[in-house]
């Protein structure tokens, strides 16, 4: 029989050993849900639609100079009625045309060594318009057209025009929900070609908006707005994980 000390030593060895075989079966579980939690798949959808832009910005500039600031200021005033008149004759509404503020500009002569001079010679004023417009083609045509005014002494210096689409927030829900479905498609058919299905979803995180030159595959970290072109491509990106069974 054995001595009171030696049981005790034994008892406690036979209850480290149960204790250890315990915690390597817990722990071979936690390692199997572990790794089946991992079983997920990644992916990424995309959804394109080409838009054409409704809104039109449109900016151009008259510039006159003279020794005598009142003689370029009433150049310029009557440029820019000339201008109005223009555009009110092809059809903008007077009340789209908006007025820049006047900008002066002293003229130096230049020095012998290439410095500008503390002497004024003259000035340089500077006024434009901008029309905001609906009428996209009306515009654009005027801002093509509008050099024809040099005919009449009025020195256009027209800008390019900016094309905008005032309709994003409409049809943002719906590129987001098609670049989903296609996120959803993309992981089906990896999932069907290893021989398991998808479960439900795990996260999803949407992309930046991307709006672009039509045909256009510029892509941009921080989102492109494109305002240079008249038909766009608006690119929706849904990144998504799904559970794999």
């Amino acid at each position: 029989m054995a001595q009171p000390r030696e049981y005790q030593t034994l008892l406690s060895a036979v209850v480290l050993g149960v204790a250890l075989v315990a915690a390597a079966a817990v722990g071979s579980c936690a390692v199997t849900r572990i790794k089946a939690a991992q079983q997920t798949i990644t992916v990424t959808g995309s959804a394109k639609k080409q838009i054409r832009s409704d809104m039109v910005i449109w900016r151009g500039w008259i510039a006159h100079q003279s020794s005598d600031l009142r003689i370029a200021y009433a150049d310029l005033r009557q440029s820019m009625a000339v201008l109005r008149r223009y555009l009110e004759e092809k059809g903008v509404p007077a009340d789209q045309i908006v007025e820049t503020s006047i900008q002066t500009y002293a003229l130096h002569p230049m020095s012998d060594s290439g410095m500008e001079t503390s002497e004024i010679v003259g000035y340089r004023l500077q006024q434009g318009v901008e029309i905001r417009s609906a009428d996209v083609d009306g515009i654009t045509r005027i801002s093509r057209e509008a050099t024809e005014l040099i005919d009449q002494g009025v020195a256009l210096e027209s800008g390019a025009p900016e094309y905008l689409y005032t309709k994003i927030q409409d049809i943002k829900v719906e590129m987001l929900a098609a670049a989903a479905r296609d996120a959803k498609l993309r992981a089906e058919q990896i999932a069907d070609a290893t021989g398991n299905e998808i479960g439900s979803v795990r996260s999803a995180r949407m992309g930046v908006l991307q709006i672009t030159p039509a045909y256009s595959v510029e892509v941009s970290d921080y989102g492109i707005n494109d305002t240079s072109s008249l038909e766009k491509d608006i690119t929706a990106v849904v990144s998504m994980e799904f559970e794999i069974q």
